[in-house]
């Protein structure tokens, strides 16, 4: 499925930003390597989540497009849907959970799509019944090929601008950024070593690889990351990242902190937590890299309030 990364590429030039890759030195000294930061923090709608949704909707035929999109999401999935959605003149609803950020449900209504709300265990089922009432198409946050190959476009950017690495650290929350990175990882470099990064209390990923099945978790997961408080992992990108990815790491949220802090000391970085964890994987020690490695990092997106970056900090 690798093509499909290089054809999703092709759709979302000159339309997708492409975001810069920025180094730091003190993130160098700390991480004891060469490290790329791919920033998808300055994407559209301030995360990743962008390149996934416009490929998805603008692939979809016209007949199915005039019916409307539905999905479900706590934030950076909305907001890519819902600007999407709006590009391509779709109309567009979104299913979102009543603790979802603030900053993220604006953003969303700002774009122009219809928000439903529901309990966050309930947004799946509240999501069928959408599409049972309207006929709308549903956009899957990740486990959808089209959503995987689009999220894969970021690695494959960075691979044309930074050439060969050793390591590359990716956040995995439901499975689409994680595996399309993998797929662009096998095409592009496939010497590089894809390492997933999850929080300790959304861990589902972790435990659905270590078992070679998907593993819901029991209860909402407790994280500051919250857009990877993910239950399950989605089927399509357990068989991606069970083929593919190199290593797994689980880190706290004392250690996403602190990554955040040091992408807005030092690098000058406005990150939410979730777009911090790919870094704090790095820090965290837990993966042996060869000396003077160079390793990329996906900074997967910045939407978070600024009241909420002063708590974390303090």
């Amino acid at each position: 499925m690798s093509h499909a990364v290089a054809a999703a590429a092709r759709r979302l030039h000159a339309i997708a930003h492409r975001t810069p890759v920025v180094t730091c030195a003190a993130i160098d000294a700390a991480a004891g390597a060469h490290v790329h930061l791919k920033c998808e923090n300055f994407q559209r709608v301030g995360a990743f989540k962008f390149r996934g949704a416009y490929n998805a909707i603008s692939s979809l035929p016209a007949t199915e497009r005039a019916r409307g999109v539905v999905t479900h999401s706590s934030g950076n999935h909305a907001q890519g849907v819902a600007l999407a959605a709006r590009l391509l003149g779709t109309p567009a609803t979104i299913v979102m959970p009543r603790d979802a950020p603030a900053v993220k449900r604006r953003a969303t209504v700002g774009y122009g799509a219809r928000i439903v709300d529901c309990d966050a265990r309930d947004r799946e089922d509240v999501c069928a019944a959408e599409i049972a009432a309207h006929g709308s198409v549903l956009i899957h946050p990740y486990d959808d090929d089209r959503i995987i190959a689009g999220a894969g476009t970021a690695a494959w950017e960075l691979f044309d601008d930074v050439g060969r690495l050793d390591a590359l650290f990716v956040p995995v929350g439901g499975g689409g950024l994680s595996s399309g990175t993998c797929l662009a990882a096998a095409e592009r470099a496939p010497g590089c070593r894809v390492v997933g990064v999850e929080p300790e209390g959304a861990d589902d990923a972790r435990r659905s690889l270590a078992a070679g099945r998907i593993v819901t978790l029991d209860s909402v997961p407790h994280t500051v990351a919250d857009g990877l408080r993910t239950r399950m992992i989605g089927a399509r990108n357990l068989d991606v990242l069970g083929r593919h990815l190199a290593e797994m790491v689980v880190v706290t949220d004392d250690e996403i902190v602190a990554a955040l802090r040091l992408l807005f000391e030092r690098a000058k970085l406005v990150v939410e937590p979730s777009g911090a964890a790919a870094l704090a994987g790095l820090l965290s020690g837990r993966v042996t890299l060869p000396a003077a490695a160079h390793v990329g990092v996906i900074v997967s997106g910045g939407n978070l309030e600024p009241n909420a970056l002063a708590r974390l900090l303090a």
